[in-house]
């Protein structure tokens, strides 16, 4: 023969088929990557290597749990390599498994104590269980081993920035940004502190540098939507929820934002035609049912107006102002138990908001409890003595009861926050007018005849 038919080797062909996942992962095309690798390890299932690759490309999909088990293989033929370990040890936190990864990051400790990324990440690990002392202590150990390691800086930057201490947090993102100028959103992590500090131009300065490095970033653009239309500039922030939408078709927060500026703009018939578009891409979006169920009372759509706010209560968690503002709309509605179930359940977040209290004094006044609606009015002025609405509403509940120097007290610290308030003038008159008919009744019955005995 003039050429040997070569025997075939399945594992060449396998090794060809990595090579191929591993372009394709370096291209993007990470579904192609997966396929190439699974194929691969079907040919040779005992590769710790292999098994890791497909975990890194399974972490790039999102799907942790699936990495997981694909570490936890490549670990039963390389049980003491720390790279492995370590992935696995921040999957395990990316789905709130601290424990696991606490356990994880410690074994690689002692494995090999100068292995930096046990350190590093475990920051992450402490910042989401927010043990920040902890997360400190990692920081320090890591920077004994690399005293530059700018993912260190950027990850006890976001502990600081948690804790709301945003000076320090911008000094270790600068650092970040000084070691790694490339790092993912760092100028965007910059751009918040600077915000959350109330440094305007800073904060927008760093925003712009993100948005040149990464035009077409939807997070990015969306939050500076959000930081410009709380900075007043509704054209630019209009602008740039609609560039948010355009970039990618499906993104309900960028048509809410869009649905605020024309409820806003005072366009009712655009705002809920955008709330409704949002809540078509995502029905469990929080906010929109709110503004449509304040749209329905305006028309006097009361029943779709109690549906909304009901549908809402299912996605608002604990977030006070909101369960709050939602009692207000149903006490309006005359839906008192549904208005006193949401303050009630706002108390078990936060016991200390001055607004719980006064509504639910409301609520007790529209039930005719005076004395409980006078207690309701009293916590809200222990929490906060300037609540001119729990003043003027319990100075007219103390005027209900007879108690007039009570409503008079109120009415005098009422005063000094809302100089010339009709209403306050109104209720003013109304106490002075109850005073002085007491007086007159007072003094027209000690003219009353007197039944002596008889004969007198």
């Amino acid at each position: 023969m003039l050429f040997e038919q070569a025997e075939f080797n399945p594992y060449d062909n396998a090794e060809l088929k990595v090579s191929r996942a591993f372009e394709l992962y370096e291209d993007g095309k990470m579904s192609q990557a997966l396929a190439e690798l699974e194929d691969a390890l079907q040919i040779n299932p005992y590769n710790s290597s292999w098994h890791f690759n497909k975990a890194l490309i399974l972490d790039a999909k999102e799907q942790f749990e699936d990495a997981i088990r694909e570490y936890q293989i490549a670990l039963q033929f390389n049980p003491l390599d720390p790279e492995i370990l370590n992935s696995l040890a921040v999957d395990y936190t990316r789905i709130g498994q601290y424990d696991l990864a606490i356990d994880t990051f410690e074994h690689i400790q002692e494995i090999d104590p100068q292995f930096e990324p046990c350190y590093c990440n475990r920051i992450i690990t402490y910042t989401e269980m927010e043990q920040h002392d902890l997360a400190e202590q990692m920081f320090y150990l890591a920077q004994q081993i690399i005293p530059d390691c700018p993912l260190c800086y950027y990850n006890i930057g976001n502990s600081l920035f948690i804790r709301g201490r945003y000076d320090k947090a911008i000094s270790c993102w600068l650092r970040t940004a000084e070691l790694e100028p490339a790092h993912p959103q760092i100028n965007y992590r910059i751009a918040q502190a600077y915000w959350s500090q109330g440094e305007i131009e800073s904060s927008c300065r760093y925003f712009l540098s993100e948005l040149r490095l990464n035009p077409g970033d939807v997070d990015v653009i969306l939050d500076f939507g959000l930081f410009l239309l709380e900075k007043g500039d509704i054209e630019s922030a209009k602008e740039k929820f609609s560039r948010a939408i355009e970039l990618r078709t499906d993104f309900p927060v960028a048509l809410f934002y869009l649905g605020e500026i024309a409820f806003g703009d005072g366009d009712y018939e655009r705002a809920e035609e955008l709330f409704k578009k949002a809540l078509r891409k995502e029905s469990k979006l929080a906010g929109a049912r709110y503004r449509l169920a304040q749209l329905a009372l305006m028309e006097d759509k009361t029943k779709q107006a109690r549906d909304y706010l009901i549908a809402e209560l299912d996605l608002v968690e604990q977030d006070v102002d909101v369960l709050v503002s939602i009692a207000s709309m149903f006490l309006k509605m005359k839906e008192l138990d549904l208005a006193v179930n949401c303050l009630l359940r706002a108390t078990k977040t936060d016991y200390s908001n001055a607004d719980v209290y006064y509504y639910l004094g409301l609520a007790s006044a529209t039930q005719g409890v005076y004395e409980d609606s006078l207690k309701f009015f009293g916590h809200a002025l222990d929490i906060n003595p300037k609540h001119v609405a729990a003043l003027l509403d319990s100075a007219v509940v103390c005027m209900a009861v007879g108690k007039f120097e009570k409503a008079q007290e109120r009415i005098e610290k009422a005063k000094p926050l809302v100089e010339n308030d009709l209403r306050l003038r109104r209720i003013a008159r109304s106490v002075s007018l109850a005073k002085l008919i007491r007086r007159v009744c007072d003094f027209l019955g000690r003219f009353k005849p007197r039944h002596g005995k008889a004969g007198h």
